[in-house]
């Protein structure tokens, strides 16, 4: 096994592809394949793509409880992050930031220019899904859960929840965490399994509030602030949905990203109780006497794999039996790791340089 496949290339057009796992991992390895002329089929379980970088639809508000920015440091990310920029799926956002604790609130600027999907941070998967569909030799299958990998001499088949089989496909891409990886991979690949378990993952909850009126002003703080970090031992982030670009009009809601430590020690808490406790540290940080605006509505979510407990020293693996990993638990917890691991992975498997 090697992160680095040979040139020539393992691939040809008249080869297919799998890929499990819709997040921008998979949908930049995918992009990566199709543009050269392989035939590639997405999988997820989810109604939509994007993974962490998924949105939440409430009647009121659009929620973003995974990311909810990201920086450019890879000259190559760069490049993909203005085109984006240019046909309007990506904002820069946010520019009002400060940080909080018990002494107060401060400004927070690092001088590191943030971007955002706009006008959701789900635009950009949902951008990058659209584009491959429209190739004639991809396709994305949703609300489908693989469960099972089964080798044939036709290739590998792949097993739903549903009971439907996919396939037969020359290779199997999975960028779904590595924990979820490891179930599809014991019975096939003990070296890539191993890799699995090597990546301890951390949880992550973020809950979130959409309330009647505006939050309250905060002296010195600009009224239209966009992003808090915090010193809680509970709460990292709070986010002000409604700041960022195309979601002016809505009213006021929050996502409250937690701490990992704080998360790991209550993943199995209820999502009530997680939303009320994430709130109450937020109102912690605020002046004493602050009165929040009524509440429409409160909720949690829970990323069982939110990140990698400590960053990957390789890009993506793969097996000479057709199988391969990527996604950001093999660079780090960046969105540009996940999209540079599934960039890298599909150039690898066409023999291009990366």
């Amino acid at each position: 096994m090697s992160e680095r496949l040979p040139v020539p290339s393992m691939l040809s057009d008249a080869h297919t592809v799998a890929i499990i796992g819709a997040g921008l991992s998979g949908l930049a390895c995918g992009h990566q394949l199709a543009s050269q002329g392989i035939n590639v089929t997405l999988f997820d379980k989810a109604r939509g793509p994007g993974g962490r970088m998924s949105s939440k639809q409430r009647p009121g508000a659009t929620l973003d409880l995974g990311a909810q920015a990201f920086t450019t440091r890879d000259k190559r990310f760069a490049e993909k992050v203005a085109e984006w920029q240019a046909v309007g799926c990506v904002a820069i956002w946010p520019t009002l930031r400060y940080q909080a604790s018990a002494s107060g609130w401060q400004t927070h600027n690092d001088d590191q220019l943030r971007y955002t999907g706009a006008p959701r941070m789900s635009a950009l998967t949902r951008y990058l899904a659209d584009t491959l569909s429209a190739l004639p030799n991809a396709a994305i299958t949703l609300e489908t859960h693989i469960t099972g990998l089964d080798k044939t001499a036709a290739g590998w088949k792949l097993h739903d929840s549903h009971g439907s089989i996919h396939g037969p496909f020359d290779l199997v891409v999975i960028s779904a965490p590595p924990p979820q990886a490891n179930t599809l991979l014991a019975a096939w690949e003990p070296t890539l399994a191993a890799a699995c378990e090597a990546k301890p993952q951390r949880g992550c909850w973020a809950g979130w509030a959409i309330f009647e009126e505006p939050l309250p002003t905060i002296e010195k703080v600009a009224s239209d602030w966009h992003t808090v970090h915090t010193h809680h031992p509970a709460l990292r982030l709070v986010s002000r949905n409604h700041t960022k670009p195309g979601r002016e009009q809505q009213p006021e809601s929050i996502s409250l990203l937690a701490q990992l430590d704080w998360s790991d020690n209550h993943i199995e808490s209820d999502n009530d109780t997680v939303a009320q406790q994430l709130l109450e540290a937020f109102m912690s940080l605020l002046p004493e006497q602050t009165a929040l605006p009524k509440i429409v509505e409160i909720g949690a979510h829970r990323w069982r794999y939110a990140q990698p407990a400590q960053a990957g020293q390789q890009s993506y693996l793969y097996s000479t039996r057709g199988l391969a990993l990527c996604g950001d638990s093999f660079r780090g917890s960046r969105v540009e790791d996940a999209w540079l691991s599934g960039d890298e992975l599909g150039r690898a498997l066409l023999g291009q340089s990366v």
